[in-house]
């Protein structure tokens, strides 16, 4: 018997998320209700997945369920919110029940990870996208902003940059590598980790933040606009992981760093004056980030090598360029 989509929902997504006491009505209405705390402002993301585009066309459903969750909870990080309620629009050329199982259970998991209630959408036919649109919480008045950075500020960057582009590339066999390396980088493409508790904390020491999704130095450079400042990024200071530096070597990685998307990491500055107290409430090997440059007046975001200004052009993704 083929499902419906009221069948599809009831099996498959009504207990994808986690359970919240401040869903006052979730799935199986026209719409939900959700309480939101005193003192609490409500921050709202979404992101849309299209076959061919954001992933390759034949990726394990459990992947794809995983990353579109994933990139909206990145996007929450770099406000320092506090995901809580998501919605979900899925296309399908067909119900597949295997395929919507492993699609269930990557979403599913995730939410439950960040404790994300799942609490409406839509589905319907055609051809494979994936919308999630993902609300969290902050305190008033405290979000993390991409327009707060000023001169003198240092520049930090998490994860290792790169890998995720890398991996793709391995998915769809632009690249070659070792065995352990291979693994490591589709890894990191496949089922990204976003940043969200590095995110919160940052609310205490950043002065800007900016999900890098779109390539650091495209993504770097949104920061610098929006606050009207200008972002140097040194050449030697990037942090890449042994499995790009092995595949790609020392310069080849680095470049990749400063070019490749889906990381769904975090770059953030901070006032000279909070650095020794981020250091030592947030080490840097426990959580993961490295200072990688400075801002200065002027504008855009320069790549620097020994000193020296490297011709580096890339400026991130752009879906309509």
């Amino acid at each position: 018997m083929a499902l419906t989509e009221t069948s599809l929902i009831e099996r498959y997504f009504r207990a994808a998320g986690a359970q919240r006491s401040d869903v006052t009505l979730g799935i199986g209405d026209d719409a939900a209700i959700l309480s939101v705390p005193p003192g609490s402002a409500l921050v709202a993301t979404t992101d849309t997945l299209v076959a061919g585009v954001h992933f390759p066309h034949g990726s394990p459903a459990a992947s794809i369920g995983h990353r579109a969750l994933a990139v909206n909870l990145s996007d929450l990080a770099a406000m320092g919110a506090r995901p809580a309620w998501a919605l979900l629009a899925l296309t399908l050329p067909e119900a597949q029940e295997a395929w919507l199982q492993e699609f269930s259970a990557g979403l599913g998991a995730l939410a439950q990870e960040y404790r994300v209630a799942l609490v409406g959408g839509d589905t319907t036919r055609g051809p494979l996208c994936v919308t999630v649109q993902l609300l969290g919480l902050v305190p008033a008045d405290a979000a993390l902003k991409r327009g707060g950075a000023r001169a003198g500020d240092a520049l930090f960057v998490s994860g290792t940059p790169g890998d995720a582009a890398a991996g793709l590339a391995l998915e769809q066999r632009r690249l070659e590598a070792s065995r352990a390396a291979a693994e490591y980088l589709r890894e990191r493409f496949l089922l990204p980790s976003p940043r969200v508790a590095l995110g919160q904390r940052l609310r205490e020491y950043a002065s800007a933040c900016i999900d890098v999704s779109d390539g650091l130095l495209g993504d770097a450079g949104k920061l610098a606009q929006a606050s009207g400042v200008a972002v140097e990024v040194l050449f030697e200071a990037l942090p890449v992981s042994e499995a790009l530096r092995a595949t790609l070597g020392d310069e080849g990685a680095r470049r990749l760093a400063l070019s490749g998307g889906d990381d769904y990491e975090l770059c953030f500055t901070v006032p000279t004056a909070n650095i020794t107290q981020l250091h030592a409430q947030l080490p840097p090997a426990q959580w993961g980030y490295a200072r990688i440059g400075s801002v200065r007046a002027g504008d855009g975001a320069h790549v620097l090598r020994d000193g020296t200004v490297m011709e580096f052009s890339h400026s991130g993704y752009q879906h309509f360029s």
